[in-house]
C-alpha cells in the first residue's frame, strides 16, 4: 500500500484487526469506485469507435464535402490534446473528483450540443467541447487508480480501464448502425447523456475528494498558452503532412513554429512555480523512456488505420464486410488489454511491455507478407491485437504512477495521453505517405508496414532501458 494514500497511512499505525478492516473497507470502496472510472473512460472510447459510421451521414445531413467534414475527428483530436495537459493539472490541484466529473459534464454537453445543432459549424464547435471533456477522463481517472487503490490492485484496475477502448470498438459500430437504422445520427450522441448522468451520480459518491494542497500558487497561464499553441501547432503539422505532403507548404513552418514554442515552454516551466507540463518528469529515466515508449505505442495504435486498406487491397473483401474481418485484432485488443494488467504485478512493467511490442512487432511484419492469403492476413491480425492491449494494459501508466510525485500523478498520467495521441496523429502521416510515394496499391502499404515493424522493433529495444521492476516492494507474486 502506498503511504499517500489515506487508506494506507492508517494501516501504517494500526494494528493487524484494524488492517484487515482497512483492507476489507478498500476492496469495498475499489467495488463502488471501479463502474464510476470504467464507465466513464468507456463512454469516451465509445465515442472514438461510433463517429466512423456517423461520418457519412452528417456528411449527407449539412452537405459539405469531404474536406469540411474531416475537421469532426480533427477538431476533437486538437482540443482534446490540448485539454489533457491542463484537465490533468487541474486534478492535481484541486482534486480527481471536481475534475472527473466535470469533464465527464463537459463531454456530455458537447454531445448533447451536436445533437441539437442547426448548422455544420454549431457541430464543429461542439466537438471542441466535446473534446475538452474527453481530454480530462482517461488520465483524472488513472490518476484515481493510483491515489486510492494499493500496488497489488493497480495492475488489474489499470487493465480493466486499457480494455475499455478494445470492448468500444467492438460494440461501437454495430451500435451505431443500430442507432442510425433505427432512430438518426443525433441519437449517436444524445446515448452518451444517460451514461454521464449515471457516471455523475455514482461519481459523487464513490470519487474521492482529496486536494493536493490548501494554499495554491498562481496558476500556470502562460504554461497552458503556449502549450495549446505547441499542441495546436504539432497537430496541424501532422495533417497537413497527410492531407498535403507532396506539396510541401505549410508544414515546414508549423513544424518550426512548435520548435520555437517549445525552447518557450521549457523556459516558462522551468521559472513557474507550479508548472503545468513538469519538467522534473522528463529528469527521471523511468519516466522519460516511459514517455518515448508511450509515443511508440501511439504510433502502433495509429497504424491500425490503415489495415482495413490491406484487407481491401490485397484480399477483395469488400467495404461492408471488412469489420467481420478485424473482428480479431479488436478481440485481441481487449483480451492482451485485461490479460496485461492481471499479470502486471506478477512479472513487472517492463516485462509487459517487452512482450507487447514483441508482438507488435512480429505482427506488423507478418501483415507486410501478403503470400500468405486472407487466412494469414487475418493470423497475422491477432498478435498486433494482442499487442496493442498489452502496450495500453495498463504498464506504462502504472510506471508513472510510481515514479511520479503523488502530486504530479494527474500531470504524470496527462503527458502518457499527450504522447499516444501524437504518435497516433504520426502513424496516420507516415504511413499514408509512405503508401503514396510507393505506390498506392498493396506494395506501397507493404514497404509502410515493414517500416511501423521496424520501429516497434525499436521500442522494443528501448524498453530494456526500463529497470526490472519484477519483486519489487508492493508487488504481488502470488
Amino acid at each position: 500500500m502506498s503511504v499517500d494514500s489515506p487508506l494506507g497511512a492508517n494501516r501504517l499505525a494500526a494494528p493487524a484487526a484494524s488492517a484487515a478492516h482497512a483492507s476489507g473497507a478498500e476492496r469495498a470502496s475499489a467495488r463502488r469506485l471501479m463502474p464510476v472510472l470504467f464507465v466513464g473512460v468507456f463512454m469516451a472510447a465509445l465515442d472514438t469507435a461510433i463517429i466512423g459510421p456517423a461520418i457519412p451521414a452528417l456528411r449527407a445531413a449539412f452537405r459539405v464535402d469531404n474536406r469540411a467534414i474531416g475537421l469532426v475527428m480533427s477538431v476533437f483530436i486538437l482540443f482534446s490534446l490540448c485539454a489533457t495537459a491542463l484537465m490533468a493539472k487541474l486534478s492535481d490541484r484541486y482534486g480527481r473528483r471536481p475534475i472527473y466529473l466535470a469533464s465527464v459534464a463537459c463531454f456530455a454537453l458537447g454531445s448533447l450540443l451536436i445533437a441539437v445543432s442547426p448548422s455544420f459549424w454549431w457541430v464543429i464547435l461542439s466537438r471542441a467541447v466535446q473534446g475538452i471533456g474527453a481530454g480530462g477522463i482517461t488520465p483524472t481517472a488513472s490518476a484515481v487508480v493510483g491515489d486510492t487503490f494499493a500496488p497489488a490492485e493497480r495492475g488489474r484496475a489499470l487493465g480493466l480501464i486499457g480494455a475499455t477502448y478494445g470492448m468500444a470498438f467492438v460494440l461501437g459500430p454495430p451500435l451505431a448502425a443500430l442507432l442510425l437504422v433505427a432512430l438518426s445520427w443525433r441519437w449517436i450522441f444524445l446515448i452518451n447523456l444517460p451514461i454521464a448522468a449515471l457516471v455523475i451520480f455514482m461519481g459523487v459518491r464513490a470519487l474521492p475528494s482529496l486536494r493536493a494542497m490548501d494554499v495554491q500558487p498562481p496558476l500556470d497561464r502562460r504554461g497552458i498558452l503556449v502549450t495549446f499553441l505547441l499542441l495546436a501547432a504539432l497537430v496541424l503539422a501532422i495533417t497537413h503532412v497527410a492531407d498535403e505532403f507532396s506539396g510541401l507548404l505549410l508544414w515546414p513552418w508549423l513544424l518550426g513554429a512548435a520548435a520555437l514554442l517549445l525552447f518557450l515552454l521549457v523556459a516558462i516551466e522551468r521559472g513557474a512555480e507550479q508548472p503545468l507540463i513538469p519538467l522534473n518528469l522528463f529528469a527521471q529515466r523511468q519516466l522519460a523512456v516511459t514517455y518515448a515508449l508511450a509515443l511508440a505505442a501511439g504510433f502502433g495504435m495509429g497504424a491500425i488505420v490503415f489495415v482495413s486498406s490491406i484487407a481491401t487491397t490485397a484480399y477483395g473483401v469488400s467495404a461492408n464486410h471488412v469489420g467481420f474481418v478485424l473482428l480479431p485484432l479488436v478481440l485481441g485488443s481487449m483480451f492482451g488489454s485485461m490479460g496485461a494488467g492481471r499479470l502486471l504485478n506478477r512479472i513487472g512493467a517492463r516485462a509487459i511491455l517487452l512482450v507487447g511490442f514483441g508482438l507488435l512487432t512480429a505482427g506488423y511484419a507478418a501483415l507486410s507478407i501478403t503470400g500468405f492469403g486472407l487466412a494469414g492476413f487475418i493470423a497475422a491480425s491477432v498478435p498486433v491485437g494482442l499487442g496493442l492491449g498489452v502496450v495500453v494494459g495498463g504498464a506504462m501508466r502504472s510506471i508513472a504512477i510510481d515514479e511520479a510525485p503523488a502530486a504530479q500523478r494527474g500531470a504524470a498520467q496527462g503527458l502518457i495521453n499527450i504522447c499516444n495521441a501524437i504518435g497516433t496523429l504520426l502513424a496516420a502521416a507516415v504511413i499514408s505517405a509512405i503508401a503514396d510515394f510507393s505506390g498506392s496499391g498493396i506494395a506501397g502499404f507493404a514497404l509502410a508496414y515493414q517500416c511501423v515493424a521496424a520501429l516497434m522493433l525499436l521500442a522494443l529495444l528501448a524498453t530494456l532501458a526500463l529497470r526490472n521492476d519484477r519483486g519489487l516492494p508492493g508487488r504481488s507474486l502470488d
